[in-house]
């Protein structure tokens, strides 16, 4: 029977494991003509995520699997981790602290069997704070309009992706990773399935507000190239601001005999444009940096052990 592989990246998600592991195990019966793997990916979780997962692959070792990493690498590379790995003909993306309902994941396979390769779960209602929902709410309209690939508004990483799909995922190594426009640069067959995002089960979210940016900056400068044209826009504007500027106060004083404080003006300009060029640097270097980090070509994550699954250099 065709299967379906599970990314679940956990970074101390203790109190949702347990819970997450019966609602998608329960799906099961609602899909009589599939097998069902769970990829956990523990990203080096402080709390007993990783004694919880041990135990429920020793309890279901035909399903349930663990890659269990040397360190924090974030969520973006557990779940590349786990797509590395992962041999579903389809695979589900989906966080493991239950904000996106396992019961969602039936309308996905619905998709996939009318031959969708990306079926992405469209947040309709979205409980979080207010803060953190607004932010994003307008990231995703900026994003949209700015980047080099249709990005779809309101999506997370909760989706749905065919095998080949997958396997073509793997093909990108960059290291500033933003996964939901990696799968839309990629093409094929998309479509969209709606739900209401769940509150959080327990626990804290690992995503807080400084990752949340973290995030929105890789989204921005991975896939557009907006911010360096905005410098020569700013530049070509500053100069003709600056030109109009020096006419008006050559004109005033030649014909109106005006007395401006030249210091004054000479400090003002300078802060000004000092603080314009701090701003201009500051985004170039954040493209130098990526270049730099690109250039090193490191390994995107280290794995201290895996729990059923073949290794890479087995495959």
């Amino acid at each position: 029977m065709p299967l379906i592989s599970f990314i679940l990246p956990v970074h101390n998600e203790e109190g949702n494991i347990q819970i997450l592991y019966d609602r998608i195990i329960s799906l099961k019966n609602k899909l009589p003509n599939y097998n069902v793997e769970l990829i956990f990916v523990n990203d080096f979780s402080t709390d007993s995520s990783l004694e919880i997962i041990n135990e429920l692959c020793k309890k279901d070792p035909a399903q349930v699997k663990l890659i269990n990493f040397s360190k924090n690498y974030g969520h973006q590379i557990a779940v590349t981790a786990a797509q590395d790995y992962a041999d579903g003909d389809a695979v589900i993306i989906m966080d493991t602290d239950l904000q996106d309902p396992p019961e969602v994941c039936l309308d996905l396979i619905k998709k996939f069997e009318e031959g969708y390769d990306v079926v992405y779960a469209q947040r309709s209602k979205y409980k979080s704070n207010f803060t953190k929902k607004w932010l994003g709410f307008f990231f995703y309209r900026i994003l949209k309009q700015i980047a080099s690939v249709n990005i779809p508004l309101d999506t997370g990483d909760f989706r749905l992706l065919s095998r080949r799909v997958n396997l073509e995922m793997r093909k990108y190594k960059e290291k500033s990773r933003y996964l939901r426009a990696i799968s839309s640069l990629i093409g094929f067959k998309q479509t969209a399935v709606k739900f209401e995002r769940a509150a959080r089960l327990s626990g804290e979210p690992s995503y807080n507000l400084v990752k949340s940016l973290k995030l929105a900056v890789d989204g921005i400068t991975s896939f557009s190239l907006f911010p360096i044209r905005f410098i020569s826009f700013m530049g070509v504007l500053i100069s003709t601001f600056s030109l109009v500027a020096m006419v008006s106060y050559i004109v005033y004083v030649i014909f109106f005999r005006g007395n401006l404080s030249a210091w004054g003006s000479i400090l003002l300009l300078i802060i000004f444009m000092g603080g314009i060029q701090m701003f201009m640097l500051g985004i170039i270097g954040e493209y130098i940096g990526r270049i730099f980090i690109e250039v090193l070509n490191r390994p995107l994550y280290t794995v201290a052990n895996i729990v059923g699954l073949k290794d890479k250099s087995e495959r």
